[in-house]
């Protein structure tokens, strides 16, 4: 029986992924169209062709953290209803309990070794920070970067460090470069580094699940034009458009730091992401507030392997 809830638990997630992943086209209003070359993994992905802030920034937040989470959550839910039943009980096969209960204590170290990992390399890399010095921006603390590469962000994780390099304050003025810390504060009250160390352990679990790499991509789209949004409550969204024109040049995918740990302004994207970016900026919707119970919501048909729990002998 647990061989089959295993099996039955990776069937559903793939699914609930790939049936997912139409529902959220069709909701989205997407049409035909070329697909980005830097999705290499979904082949079948349509482009947008509308004003991307006609999709409402929450709706499109809530469809695409859902349908990156629900996949995983099948997993997790199926993985602690097998611990939780144990090895032992009625199995087809004598040996099933064992070997169902040894394959997801496996897997779950396996995971929580990844993750430890991705959390070492995230101190580590916080430790190094410290070597570089505090300096305040327009009265904003930060880490001086002495690079001559344009480049800003938050590192770290609940409570991130602003870093800036040297090169960032030669390229842009006062005004283009406050649009940019704002922009970069938002990142900071959101706690997206700490939010999105999680997903990105997601992301290396499931890299095997359909569309994974696009909806990560997309997630952090999504996580630019919220801090886009913000920022642009408190200055002017025109400058903060020209500044990522300008800023977007600049190689930073090459930049020594780890993506799991980071909300940088200039975060490498498609050309036509960088559309959607700036068109948004120009336009400035007013988005309701993130309906968080309709996510969660959507998240209960993953729960269901937990009610084989009761029924375990």
């Amino acid at each position: 029986m647990h061989l089959i809830m295993i099996l039955l638990g990776c069937t559903l997630a793939w699914i609930s992924r790939q049936w997912g992943m139409e529902g959220w086209q069709r909701q989205l209003h997407w049409v035909d169209g070329e697909e980005p070359s830097s999705v290499a993994t979904s082949p079948s992905l349509p482009l947008p062709q509308s004003n991307p802030t006609t999709w409402g920034l929450t709706t499109r937040w809530r469809l695409t953290l859902g349908l990156f989470l629900s996949a995983p959550l099948w997993l997790a839910t199926t993985a602690i209803a097998i611990l939780w039943m144990g090895p032992v009980g009625e199995m087809v096969i004598p040996w099933e309990g064992l070997l169902s209960y040894g394959t997801i204590l496996g897997i779950c170290v396996l995971s929580g070794a990844v993750g430890l990992k991705l959390w070492w390399e995230g101190r580590q890399t916080l430790e190094q920070l410290q070597h570089y010095p505090e300096i305040t921006i327009l009265g904003h603390n930060s880490r001086l970067l002495p690079y001559p590469l344009p480049y800003s962000a938050q590192v770290g994780f609940w409570q991130p460090h602003l870093v800036v390099t040297q090169g960032l304050l030669d390229t842009l003025d006062d005004q283009h470069l406050e649009a940019v810390l704002v922009h970069e504060q938002a990142h900071a009250l959101s706690h997206d580094t700490f939010w999105f160390f999680w997903l990105g352990w997601l992301r290396r679990l499931t890299w095997w699940l359909p569309h994974t790499e696009f909806l990560w991509e997309e997630l952090l789209m999504l996580r630019e034009l919220r801090a886009d949004h913000y920022a642009a409550q408190f200055t002017d969204p025109l400058l903060l458009a020209e500044s990522l024109v300008i800023l977007a040049a600049a190689p930073t995918s090459a930049f020594p730091i780890p993506v799991t740990m980071v909300a940088a302004f200039e975060s490498p994207c498609p050309p036509n992401r960088l559309i959607q970016r700036l068109t948004a900026l120009i336009s400035t919707p007013n988005d309701p507030p993130p309906a968080r119970a309709n996510l969660l919501f959507g998240l209960l048909p993953s729960l269901l392997p937990l009610i084989m729990i009761p029924f375990h002998h």
